[in-house]
């Protein structure tokens, strides 16, 4: 229900100025403004508490954006996060006096990557809704009114036609960004049928600009990415046409080479090619199969009931690892652990890199069989498991190796990077291979058995703190409290923004209502993605909330299996 226009709030905020600070209560609700309506769905009690829960609806009439641009799919989302990050710099320019908070207007800035969101939305018929905050002003604790105006009646509806109007835009500017954003779409679509886990596009620049600064490095010394002549793949998309790049075939990849030649670098391009990217990242057509994940060692985490005995026997002392717990894993326990968690969840490829990995869980040399036979060594080196995994379990691994030559031994396809070059050095490989003969012996033959099923509990998740039922807080991408509850996301590298992380958590206490003792821990991730998929994020938090960014399953299974909470029953095979 609308509660009167620009002039009757402008009026209401007058009627209130020098009031106590919840006199702002008043304000909530809609409002008409000039081309769009102001909803304020929550007032925040304080000036120094978080900001104020706003929103704007403006009508496809009066955003003119054009079909092409509002496509449900790929060009929407692409859109929607183009808008939001808009949003969110002009908001970054309004300034405003008062105590606490006042006069901030923030909206959730998405990255490089580009995900749904829910701090902006595109309908089909061009209307809009962004979510942001506001810090309600005041003079120490009390109704600044004339700001208040200022920003409601006049801040707002200027973001609008700033950043949320087709003509603040060069067509051309945004036309580019809702095919960006379908090429990627439809460039993954045909990995599968290509045989390729993932692609990276000729002149793509993979380099980032720092270790804290996730844009393209932008200096002279950028070597532009291209194809060995061998792995080259030419492929045919909606609006960009023929492209050529390398194919990163299924199977076992090796990339190899001298230190600080690229192999990491091509490697972290690739994790984050299940995400599709803005125009001008430098890898708008690097993609990877969307249920690739990145796996390592993680000293200290928590494992619960995840059969490791895969790569992990017997124990001494008689200890057994079908359904193995522990509360500080090792090195090795902990990737093993990953590898097998990420296969529960469905992943089809591993992608690791020689530098986040434990040593002893990778290889065993020839010396150290010798001299540490394999009756007492309960560890498998994944080196005796990479082939298997992808004949029996479908999943292909990617990995960076500069230190073991045994690995050139069970690869399909060698990449090495020289100069920041990428070379096919497959055939070269497979001489060395032939010419320098380890005499490693392999330690376990025959095939991958299934793994068992994880029944979770609901009592594993409790996200109640005090008075409140649920109490999420997030402390940047990698750090959540959940009701009274740590969880340390560090060793997730996929993870790519705060929302995203915000969403996980929220996404957890949603899985709590479908652990019912009889679903496996696939089971509960599909329910969770299907709700998601139908109804949006916003099944998520049903407070209008614009701070919430998709995520894939497999960061939520990685969220689940690291709770110190967890709790799981292990059916048979």
């Amino acid at each position: 229900m609308i509660r009167g226009d620009a002039r009757e709030l402008a009026h209401l905020l007058d009627r209130i100025d020098g009031r106590g600070y919840r006199a702002y209560r008043e304000v909530a609700g809609a409002w008409d403004l000039e081309g769009c309506q102001l909803v304020i769905d929550h007032v925040q009690g304080d000036p120094f508490a978080d900001p104020s829960r706003v929103r704007v609806r403006v009508p496809g009439a009066r955003t003119g954006l054009p079909p092409w641009a509002c496509a449900a799919g790929s060009r929407s989302t692409g859109l929607a996060s183009h808008l939001a990050r808009a949003f969110a710099r002009h908001a970054g320019d309004v300034r405003s006096r008062g105590s606490g908070k006042s006069g901030r207007i923030e909206m959730e800035c998405p990255g490089q990557e580009v995900l749904a969101q829910s701090a902006v939305a595109v309908a089909e018929d061009g209307s809009i809704e962004a979510r942001f905050r506001i810090g309600l002003p005041a003079a120490g604790r009390r109704v600044l009114a004339a700001e208040a105006s200022r920003l409601l009646v006049d801040e707002v509806p200027r973001l609008v036609e700033q950043s949320l109007l087709f003509g603040a835009y060069e067509s051309d500017c945004l036309r580019l960004v809702v095919e960006t954003n379908e090429d990627a779409d439809a460039l993954r679509a045909l990995l599968d049928g290509l045989g390729l886990l993932a692609f990276v596009a000729d002149g793509s620049v993979l380099p980032r600009a720092s270790g804290v600064d996730d844009r393209p490095l932008r200096d002279g010394s950028v070597v532009p990415f291209a194809s060995p002549p061998r792995l080259r793949v030419d492929v045919d998309l909606p609006n960009a046409g023929r492209v050529s790049g390398m194919g990163v075939p299924r199977g076992v990849t090796v990339i190899t080479g001298g230190g600080y030649h690229g192999k990491s670098t091509l490697l972290r391009a690739l994790e984050r090619g299940v995400y599709n990217h803005r125009p001008g990242d430098g890898r708008e057509k690097v993609v990877t199969d969307h249920h690739a994940v990145k796996v390592r060692a993680e000293d200290g985490r928590s494992v619960i009931g995840v059969d490791i005995s895969l790569f992990i026997g017997q124990l001494p002392l008689g200890g057994t690892t079908e359904a193995f717990s522990t509360a500080n894993a090792s090195g090795s326990t902990s990737q093993a652990a990953a590898i097998v968690e990420a296969l529960e969840a469905g992943a089809t490829a591993l992608l690791v890199d020689e530098d986040t990995t434990a040593t002893n869980f990778m290889i065993r040399d020839r010396r150290m069989q010798a001299l540490v036979p394999k009756a007492v060594e309960p560890i498998t080196p994944f080196v005796d498991r990479v082939r298997q995994l992808h004949a029996s379990h479908g999943a292909s691994c990617v990995l960076v190796i500069g230190g073991s030559g045994d690995y050139l031994e069970v690869a399909d396809t060698v990449v090495a990077m020289r100069d920041y070059r990428a070379l096919d050095v497959t055939e070269e490989a497979q001489a060395v291979v032939a010419a320098f003969p380890t005499g490693r012996l392999v330690e376990v033959p025959g095939t991958v058995p299934a793994l068992p099923h994880r029944l979770p509990a609901a009592r594993s998740i409790d996200p109640r703190h005090g008075r409140r039922e649920v109490h999420v807080k997030v402390h940047g991408t990698r750090r959540v409290r959940l009701g009274t509850t740590d969880l340390d996301l560090t060793a997730i590298e996929q993870i790519v923004s705060t929302a995203q992380t915000r969403a996980l958590a929220l996404a957890l206490v949603h899985a709590r209502q479908l652990m019912d003792g009889e679903r496996s821990v696939p089971e509960v991730l599909d329910g969770v993605m299907e709700a998601v998929g139908q109804h949006g994020l916003d099944v998520l938090d049903a407070r209008h909330v614009g701070d919430l960014a998709a995520f894939r399953r497999h960061e939520l299974a990685a969220a689940l299996n690291r709770l110190r909470s967890l709790v799981v029953t292990v059916a048979a095979r």
